[in-house]
């Protein structure tokens, strides 16, 4: 069970994808994080810029994603959060949003899993949960809405 409401919502700005081309598990990409807002009843802050996403396109066209990258609360907690997922969808959608269109996010599948790991006892609670979040790629930034996972 999921919390009803988004306990926070993160808006990040992505630097172009830089594409290492075909491996033996697919294309690897890897896209750097810039930064941007996270706002919500739970946390208020910023993401650092120096994180990353580290992706796979499978021959089955779904993006395995791997990210890391910090938070700083508004108060200067400093939290790590580890984030994997999957994004897939019907190919002329994956296509529109490689092209950078806007894409109504429930014509594609964008789902991560995220832990978080804090020294800040203000935000310790992070510590000891798992997050669910519901993603929309946009042209050069990513919309995650943060869910608890209860």
């Amino acid at each position: 069970m999921l919390s009803a409401e988004p306990i926070f919502t993160i808006h990040a700005e992505l630097e172009a994808i830089m594409s290492l081309g075909q491996t033996p598990l697919g294309e690897r990409r890897i896209i750097n994080i810039l930064g941007g807002p996270v706002r919500g009843p739970r946390l208020n802050g910023r993401v650092l810029p120096g994180g990353a996403d580290w992706q796979i396109i499978r021959a089955d066209g779904a993006a395995d994603i791997q990210a890391r990258y910090t938070i700083e609360s508004d108060a200067g907690a400093r939290i790590l959060v580890s984030s994997e997922g999957l994004r897939h969808g019907p190919p002329d959608i994956i296509a529109k949003l490689a092209r950078g269109e806007n894409v109504d996010p429930s014509q594609y599948y964008f789902r991560t899993l995220m832990r978080f790991e804090t020294a800040d006892p203000a935000v310790d609670w992070m510590n000891r949960i798992l997050a669910i979040a519901h993603g929309q790629r946009e042209a050069r930034a990513v919309r995650l809405d943060v869910y608890e996972v209860l």
